[in-house]
């Protein structure tokens, strides 16, 4: 792969840095909404379950956008997308402080998503493409370590910080961390990826391999998301109100654990094992969702464990696609991003239809079959193994 840089090729800790507190923000404004829904709800005057929409909307726009913006941007410095993408993500998070109506904040929403999925997916790659092979894995947990800080650090503090001044200060917060990264993102290293026709960009999802990695980001995401969406409710014989926040705060912490090893790991194991050992950890976690449930120790230990199987598992998965797709990098990447977030939307609404038909102790044992299901399609195919034989 051919890559156009700057003169300055090195990847310094202070770039890593600026991406890794980029996806912290981004992270931040993804995962504190939902502590804040009653809040935000009584402000607009809608029902929570309609003020949960506002999650929906971002998912949503992202899932799609993502890989649309990879496309058109190809041609373009990443350092440019980058900029503008945390630009639109200040303006959405302005636009959310401002509204004073539940249309608003939608769209408001709809610019902060837009934003995030510019520079999130292009974050990821710009640490991939300046990274040497052998450190690409913890050039990339690098980064990705801005969402799981964000989960230990940025939801408490938010959560708080509504309680104390609103969520519209919390919106405020956050844009003003943008806009310090906005402004040092000029300061990165530039990166031109290989240019490629908007058909054959299009066409990186038909890549059987790639089709396999992304369908593997989905499963995954949405085995977790079925079980952790309803962890107030899976955890309330032991667990509720402050509590709540410890366990979530314990699964933020398994995350960055989780998410460190990986790095290292995939570096030195390859992501293949890195990825299977995420998988088959997430099974039996889940599986054991109603036994730990029975006592605090036991939710506390399934939290941490959760988070640090989930942690390990979207390093090992981009850096396979960008092994995958020297092409359109930017493309792959974009398109896990999307992935990740249909499979949170899957995950939620198939945790919701079990626990209204069945039941919350089918929660964990179905959530554990989505990642079973991860696993087995991420083992390689018969054709594949016998070429290589």
């Amino acid at each position: 792969m051919t890559i156009r840089r700057s003169s300055n090729d090195r990847l310094a800790l202070g770039a890593l840095l600026v991406l890794a507190v980029g996806t912290f923000t981004v992270g931040t404004d993804g995962f504190v909404l939902n502590g804040l829904l009653p809040t935000i709800a009584a402000d607009l005057r809608v029902s929570e379950a309609a003020a949960g929409q506002l999650t929906t909307v971002f998912a949503v726009t992202y899932a799609i956008s993502s890989p649309l913006i990879a496309a058109f941007t190809g041609r373009l410095d990443r350092r440019w997308v980058l900029g503008a993408g945390m630009v639109l993500f200040t303006i959405g998070m302005a636009g959310q402080a401002l509204g004073e109506s539940f249309a608003v904040v939608a769209i408001a929403r709809v610019l902060a998503a837009l934003g995030a999925a510019a520079f999130q997916s292009n974050a990821y790659v710009l640490a991939g493409a300046l990274a040497s092979d052998e450190r690409r894995g913890r050039a990339l947990a690098t980064v990705s370590a801005g969402m799981s800080v964000s989960m230990v650090v940025g939801v408490p503090i938010g959560v708080l910080a509504g309680t104390w001044f609103g969520w519209r200060a919390v919106m405020w917060g956050i844009g003003a961390v943008a806009v310090v990264v906005a402004l040092l993102v000029p300061l990165l290293p530039g990166v031109r990826m290989p240019t490629v026709s908007l058909r054959d960009r299009l066409a990186v999802v038909a890549r059987p391999p790639i089709a396999r990695v992304l369908g593997v980001s989905v499963l995954g995401t949405a085995a977790g998301f079925a079980a952790f969406v309803y962890l107030p409710v899976l955890v309330a014989p032991v667990a509720a109100g402050a509590m709540i926040s410890w366990l979530l705060i314990g699964f933020g912490i398994g995350q960055i654990a989780g998410n460190a090893f990986a790095g290292r790991a995939t570096d030195s194991l390859g992501p293949a094992r890195v990825r299977a050992i995420s998988l088959v950890g997430t099974v039996v976690t889940l599986a054991l969702v109603d036994v730990a449930v029975l006592s605090l120790p036991g939710a506390l230990v399934l939290a941490l464990a959760s988070g640090i199987f989930g942690g390990m598992l979207m390093v090992p998965q981009q850096h396979r696609l960008f092994s995958l797709a020297p092409d359109a990098p930017t493309v792959a990447l974009g398109l896990n991003g999307s992935a990740i977030y249909a499979g949170g939307a899957l995950g939620a609404a198939l945790g919701g239809v079990v626990l209204s038909s069945a039941g919350v102790w089918w929660v964990g044992p179905v959530a554990a079959f989505i990642a079973l299901l991860a696993f087995a399609l991420s083992l390689p195919s018969r054709t594949r193994v016998a070429q290589s034989a």
